[in-house]
């Protein structure tokens, strides 16, 4: 009996420690990302997107929400890890903007956040996801830079930021592109939205559907353009997860999102008028490998900005939402920028001088096939990770049967860091192979006796 209960007593002692341990690291990693609202309210009237950097802050109404934070998409388990790392880390970032996120482009990996699930008006960051859909329908082929997009009047319609586009004037996609990224014109991304879509709420309906596939699980798009309304609202996280997708996909949008000054020509029945862009984001021309992206402002979303850059191989985006000035929102992005490049690299690997063993292939026209990496790898190296500890281990499969497709996987590198897994990479066929007929095999016969 004696010992029976000094058995238990340990038992007790063990659980309670793990109860203890339990309650202070995942209690409190979560009470950051809750909140009691989960409304978002606004006067419609009052919103004045106009990106000019003169947007008075008359109310401050805009936090909305998350009540739990749930991650979902194809980034999932890596942005819960990286948020549990991220806690650990950065702690001399001061910060006064309400919500934050540093994260690296090629991997998607979270290198610093803060409020990073919160739901906040994006203002004309919104945008980034017009763009997005833009490039999405351009690369698809539903419709070429040159087409010509008649402007409507709903469009045309269009207050805050804009270029005075008229009711059926006309415009090339490739102008209107220019209004969109250089000028945030609203006039414009409306146009557009309804150009590909036939109406912007089908288009909106678009941009919500794009978010659920990214992942974007604190985003509600309304319109297409950002002025306030009831129930737009997106987070700093989401709007990293679009701005990864848009500069990563489209890298072309850096030849518009980095132009300071332009212009382009109205013509309409009473004439020739030139009209000149000028760009909002003042770090293209301060900040060193800038690539982008887009600001947003308005009295209720304050000052927003979702920033890139690229440096050593290296994409970065530092997404700044409800900063309480426009000063503030360029100097913390570029702050998160300073620390990313100066504590972080990538390891990339492309598989070049790589010896990819042939897979055998069964019942095909060829007896063999070999491999071909369609992807690189990608690995985020913090301070004191060295590249040099990366290791790689190919693995084949050991025969197929024909035929085999060139989308098809035979085989896999797995990525190790001091032994510790920490990537793959999918192998697939270099050549199609075809079944065998009776006249292969006999062809294989011939050729093998004579």
């Amino acid at each position: 009996m004696r010992g029976f209960k000094y058995h238990w007593y340990k038992k007790a002692v063990a659980l309670l420690i793990v109860f203890m341990f339990f309650f202070q690291s995942g209690i409190g990693a979560y009470a950051s990302d809750t909140d009691v609202g989960n409304s978002v309210s606004a006067n419609k009237e009052k919103s004045n997107d106009t990106e000019d950097g003169k947007v008075m802050d008359t109310v401050n109404d805009a936090n909305v929400v998350t009540e739990t934070v749930e991650f979902t998409g194809p980034l999932a388990e890596q942005i819960r890890t990286d948020l549990e790392k991220a806690a650990e880390i950065v702690g001399d970032l001061t910060l006064t903007s309400e919500a934050v996120v540093l994260m690296e482009g090629s991997t998607g990996h979270i290198i610093y956040s803060k409020n990073e699930a919160k739901e906040l008006r994006p203002a004309s960051i919104t945008k980034i996801m017009t763009l997005l859909l833009i490039f999405d329908a351009l690369d698809s082929g539903q419709i070429k830079m040159t087409d010509q997009v008649s402007v409507s009047e709903h469009a045309a319609s269009m207050g805050g930021s804009q270029v005075f586009l008229e009711p059926f004037e006309t415009q090339d996609v490739d102008t209107m592109i220019k209004c969109i990224s250089i000028a945030s014109a609203n006039d414009a991304s409306v146009a557009m939205a309804e150009f590909i879509a036939g109406s912007e709420e089908a288009f909106v309906s678009k941009m919500n559907e794009k978010a659920k596939a990214l992942g974007m699980n604190h985003t509600n798009f309304v319109n297409c353009y950002g002025l306030d309304t009831d129930n737009h609202y997106t987070s700093a996280l989401d709007v990293a997860l679009m701005s990864r997708e848009l500069i990563m996909k489209h890298p072309e949008i850096s030849n518009y999102s980095t132009v300071w000054m332009d212009r382009f020509v109205h013509t309409t029945k009473r004439g020739q008028i030139e009209f000149g862009l000028n760009n909002t984001n003042k770090l293209i021309k301060s900040y060193q490998g800038i690539t982008g992206l887009k600001t947003g402002s308005t009295g209720l979303a304050k000052y927003c900005l979702s920033a890139t850059a690229r440096r050593d191989g290296m994409d970065l985006i530092a997404v700044i939402m409800a900063a309480p000035d426009t000063k503030t929102r360029f100097a913390e992005a570029a702050k998160l920028l300073n620390y990313g490049f100066a504590n972080c690299s990538i390891y990339t690997d492309n598989g070049e001088g790589l010896e990819i063993p042939e897979v055998a292939v069964k019942k095909g026209i060829e007896e063999t096939v070999g491999g071909k990496l369609d992807t690189k790898f990608s690995y985020l190296c913090m301070k004191g990770t060295n590249p040099a500890n990366i290791t790689k281990e190919v693995k084949m499969s050991e025969s197929l049967e024909a035929p085999v497709n060139i989308t098809d996987v035979i085989g896999e590198i797995t990525y190790y860091y001091d032994g510790k897994e920490i990537g793959k990479l999918s192998i697939t066929a270099a050549t199609p192979v075809g079944k065998a007929g009776y006249g292969d095999y006999f062809k294989r016969l011939v050729k093998k006796y004579f």
